[in-house]
């Protein structure tokens, strides 16, 4: 199926369709993006008791702004495409996604949300809104690491979640030249990662291959995702994270 076609598609068929449609038709899914880090150990063991609770946290991504209905933004489809994985478990992935969160604001609520919910683990979407605000790398390793602290007191798993790729081509003249910061604020994520032992998502190095996707997967305010762009997301994550919990 031609790009401009699978678009058209994803929009009229039902989310599990567009998440199995999608993936082999113009986006790369490997369970590659990925990297464990040796944890998920704890995910591991809800996927063996036959339960697994996800949290969601970040910012509009997560929340889903940009879908043309709830249910093909990122949480919904990331849901059916672990269901789908890991035949047998119960899943459930909640969305707490705020947008417009920065690292801090998301830092502020972890506990909450985590004694809320009670998840075997945490998806942490973080970085894109730091850098569009250019707050200082500083600042947004000291909101990480009071994040961090709630995360490791909580006993619960983590993913976290690099930013997004901008379109080489934004018409938003607010977003020119940001994607080396995006992408260096991606590469300190993946050492941060590897260093406390959680999973990191290379979501940034995987939309460089989404250029088969309408618009790369970004809609046409240039920032927030559109529902191809959802579906691959998702289909990458559920990918990864099934090979990672198996």
């Amino acid at each position: 199926m031609r790009p401009a076609l699978l678009a058209a598609a994803l929009v009229m068929i039902t989310p599990s369709a567009a998440l199995a449609q999608a993936a082999p038709a113009a986006c790369p899914v490997s369970a590659d993006n990925i990297v464990s880090n040796g944890g998920l150990d704890r995910a591991r063991a809800a996927v063996e008791s036959g339960k697994l609770t996800v949290l969601a946290m970040g910012s509009s991504s997560i929340e889903g702004v940009g879908a043309s209905r709830a249910e093909l933004g990122f949480v919904p489809l990331l849901e059916q495409g672990l269901s789908q994985r890991l035949p047998g478990v119960a899943v459930t992935v909640v969305n707490k996604g705020i947008g417009g969160e920065t690292a801090k604001e998301t830092a502020d609520r972890l506990q909450t949300e985590i004694a809320a919910g009670r998840p075997d683990l945490v998806l942490w979407q973080l970085g894109t809104n730091d850098v569009l605000r250019d707050r200082p790398l500083d600042d947004f390793f000291i909101d990480f690491r009071r994040g961090q602290a709630v995360l490791d007191a909580a006993d619960v798993d983590v993913v976290l979640i690099d930013p997004q790729r901008l379109p080489d081509n934004a018409t938003n003249s607010a977003f020119h030249g940001k994607n080396p910061a995006l992408a260096e604020i991606s590469r300190l994520i993946a050492l941060e990662g590897g260093r406390v032992g959680y999973a990191v998502q290379q979501r940034f190095a995987a939309m460089s291959g989404w250029s088969g996707l309408d618009r790369g997967g970004v809609g046409p305010d240039d920032l927030h995702l559109n529902d191809p762009g959802y579906a691959c997301w998702a289909a990458n994550t559920a990918e990864g994270l099934a090979a990672a919990l198996r």
